[in-house]
């Protein structure tokens, strides 16, 4: 048990049987009335963002989460296969909880947030960009920088992507995992 005093950026809180990482906080003494807190919370599962006010020593359930890495091995009907960086024990995580899985490859390191008492893995994160290969997409032409415009192209993973015209087959491209966006071109 924590109380309001204790928040911090970044702390979990158990709220109604909802994991939330609170986000921003802000101890608030008016001229009139009681102190309270208004905070920002971001829900583990959702990601969705809410604003709560609390009364000043409210207490509140903390959770301990642990960021731990793992190893992405293998895709099959139950699910992503993963393998602990450290320990090499084997975990199963369900697609929905993983972000931006669409840009995931064979040996991709990821940062999963695991409940530390139950050891149940809530969401796994991406790194922010990867650099995939384009597999297919319309032949470039050479000197097609002027402009911003972009074609569609499918990298190894299969997913699709924007990518500037003068990109070709072969080429790898560095994407960003959370919007699936362009965002350079590697020279080899």
């Amino acid at each position: 048990m924590a109380t309001t005093a204790d928040f911090k950026n970044g702390m979990c809180l158990d709220i109604d049987g909802q994991y939330f990482f609170i986000v921003e906080f802000l101890h608030v003494k008016p001229g009139k009335g009681p102190a309270f807190v208004r905070t920002k919370l971001k829900n583990v599962q959702t990601g969705r963002v809410l604003d709560k006010t609390w009364n000043s020593g409210v207490k509140v359930n903390e959770v301990r989460i642990e960021r731990r890495p793992y190893q992405y091995s293998y895709k099959d009907d139950m699910g992503y296969h993963f393998l602990h960086t450290e320990t090499w024990e084997e975990v199963i995580i369900a697609g929905e909880s993983i972000e931006g899985v669409q840009f995931l490859k064979d040996g991709d390191i990821c940062e999963a947030m695991v409940h530390a008492e139950s050891e149940t893995i809530l969401t796994c994160e991406m790194p922010t960009s990867v650099t995939l290969e384009i597999t297919y997409t319309e032949p470039g032409i050479k000197g097609d920088t002027a402009t911003n415009t972009l074609k569609p192209a499918t990298v190894e993973t299969g997913a699709e992507v924007r990518v500037p015209l003068f990109c070709n087959i072969g080429d790898k491209v560095v994407i960003d995992t959370r919007d699936g966006s362009y965002k350079e071109r590697v020279k080899e």
